[in-house]
């Protein structure tokens, strides 16, 4: 696997070089929101026995409650109380029903969090000129971010984008499209004010998998001892969209993303007429960790100008602040062994993974957001996701002091 990816590195790194005579591009607001209902461990081992009592002891529910109570995640958050995720008098609720719950309170969440991005880069919604929404759980047409744009009174003329199957990586691939698209209206001399928005309801499948796990003699997926619901937006300009009111917080330099050759089978969340079923494999830590040092390699050179390479040298992954997708303590630690980190460049990662756990597509975002916050700094950064495929996904960016 790590010799197919540097090959492929070699073949494309080429291209994926410090950009000249470009015109920059800016994060200049971010915003997160959980949802309000907090939840332990416990509270997750309390729905679990209510639901699957009979099958307690079995290896699969064994090794979830094992790892609800190991995962190192002190609190979650969801849109589900716990006493409804628990009643075994209830039936899981159908995919139809989960879908009213996303596009209800989901479109709320994600609102919330968009507006928070607007205030701080000192836009109003008449502003933006584009969106790039992107969501695993929900698969309803229109696409959510229909309405979420019609909540915020954006301009029916703004150009929309949904992407969807991208699961934990999405956050960065929203990212990615959106840069591509700011360029291309830098290209055509128009301005780029783009809101970007991920959110995700993983709670609310619980029911779902944890019924199959009934049906299927115990077998549960793990993700469920991970996952919190959760929405982040971003705003991002090109050096047209800016105003004088613009206060940048990161320039963007670079993106990137890659497939991982025969992976395909360790992440999957598929439709069920009871929800989304997730699978999580136990090779997904090991094949993540393989790949995040050339997938670096491949964004590197953006790191560092020629007149800062001739006065510094290249610079490192050690030289920087990491943004990394906290799908996991093996992914974490894994990252900082292969790279050479110490746990204060991965501080923002750690922090949101033990307050909150992983929410899939928003959480990387929302690591960028806590990182601003957590000290000085670094001046560059870099920010990977991984998800489906499997699929990981980096970008470089440069603190705006």
């Amino acid at each position: 696997m790590l010799d197919i990816v540097k090959r492929h590195t070699r073949r494309t790194q080429k291209v994926i070089q410090p950009r000249k005579d470009t015109s920059s591009l800016y994060i200049t607001g971010l915003g997160g929101q959980y949802p309000d209902v907090i939840y332990k461990a416990d509270d997750l081992e309390h729905v679990v026995r209510s639901l699957c009592s009979s099958h307690v002891e079995s290896p699969g529910i064994k090794k979830l409650l094992a790892i609800n109570q190991s995962s190192g995640i002190s609190e979650r958050a969801s849109v589900c109380k716990v006493s409804d995720l628990s009643n075994p008098l209830l039936d899981p609720p159908p995919i139809d029903e989960l879908s009213r719950v996303f596009r209800t309170l989901g479109v709320d969440l994600t609102v919330s969090a968009c507006e928070k991005a607007l205030l701080e880069a000192r836009l109003s919604p008449a502003d933006i000129t584009h969106t790039v929404g992107v969501t695993c759980t929900d698969a309803g047409n229109p696409g959510y971010d229909h309405l979420v744009s019609q909540k915020l009174k954006l301009r029916p003329d703004v150009d929309r984008v949904l992407l969807h199957g991208v699961g934990c990586a999405g956050g960065l691939s929203a990212l990615r499209v959106a840069a591509s698209l700011a360029a291309g209206a830098t290209q055509r001399g128009r301005p780029a004010r783009i809101l970007i928005f991920a959110c995700e309801l993983c709670t609310i499948h619980t029911r779902c998998d944890l019924s199959h796990a009934c049906e299927n003699g115990g077998e549960a997926s793990i993700a469920h001892a991970l996952f919190s619901d959760a929405a982040a937006a971003i705003v991002l300009c090109n050096d047209i969209g800016l105003s004088a009111k613009s206060q940048p917080i990161y320039e963007l330099l670079d993106w990137g993303n890659m497939i991982l050759p025969g992976t395909s089978q360790y992440m999957s969340f598929f439709t069920d007429p009871k929800g989304f079923k997730v699978t999580l494999t136990k090779e997904v830590p090991q094949k993540v960790v393989e790949v995040i040092k050339p997938m670096f390699e491949r964004v590197r050179p953006s790191l560092t100008s020629k007149k800062e390479e001739g006065i510094y040298g290249s610079l490192e992954a050690s030289d920087c602040d990491w943004a990394l997708h906290p799908g996991g303590t093996a992914i974490l630690k894994g990252a900082q062994a292969v790279l050479n980190l110490s746990e204060d460049q991965l501080r923002a990662s750690w922090e949101v993974y033990r307050t909150r756990g992983n929410s899939s597509s928003p959480t990387v975002l929302l690591v960028l957001d806590k990182l601003r916050h957590m000290g000085e700094g670094r001046d560059k950064v870099v920010a990977m996701s991984f998800g489906p495929g499997l699929a990981i996904e980096a970008a470089t960016m440069r603190r705006c002091r």
